[in-house]
C-alpha cells in the first residue's frame, strides 16, 4: 500500500500547480489502476485541513464536505479512520478547530481522557477539559 504526502494530495485535489497537479494525478491514477489502496496518515489530514483553510481560504463547510468525501472513497485508507470520523463529527457540531477535535478523538480512542487544554473553545467539546 502506497502512502501520499499532503503536498501530493493538495496538488491532486486543487490543481493549483499545473506540472505538480499533472504528476500527482498521474501517480494516483497509476497506483489505483494497479489495484493499490492509498494510505493517508492522520498528520496528512491535519496538514491538509490547515492548507485548505489558510492557503486556499476554504470555509468550514467546504472543509467538512471535502474531508467527508475523502473518507467515503474506497481507494483510500486512513490512519485511525474511526477517530478521524469522530473528529469530523465533532468539528461539524462545535466551534473548535479540526486539529483540536482530532486530538480529543484520538486521546479518547486511546483511553486517555480528558484532553486538558488552555483553549476555551476546544474545552467545550465533550472529552476535553479547560485547565485554569
Amino acid at each position: 500500500m502506497a502512502a501520499i504526502d499532503t503536498n501530493v494530495l493538495v496538488r491532486f485535489l486543487i490543481q493549483d500547480d499545473e506540472q505538480q497537479g499533472h504528476l500527482a494525478k498521474s501517480l494516483i491514477h497509476q497506483l489505483l489502476a494497479e489495484g493499490e489502496t492509498l494510505f493517508i496518515a492522520v498528520t496528512v489530514l491535519l496538514e491538509l485541513e490547515w492548507v485548505l483553510r489558510s492557503n486556499f481560504l476554504f470555509n468550514k463547510s467546504q472543509i467538512i464536505e471535502l474531508l467527508s468525501n475523502l473518507l467515503s472513497t474506497q481507494e483510500l485508507k486512513f490512519e485511525s479512520e474511526s477517530s478521524v470520523e469522530i473528529a469530523l463529527e465533532l468539528f461539524r457540531n462545535h466551534p473548535a478547530d479540526f486539529a483540536d477535535c482530532l486530538h480529543i478523538s484520538l486521546a479518547h480512542r486511546a483511553g486517555h481522557s480528558p484532553l486538558w487544554t488552555f483553549d476555551k473553545t476546544a474545552s467545550k467539546v465533550l472529552g476535553a477539559k479547560l485547565l485554569k
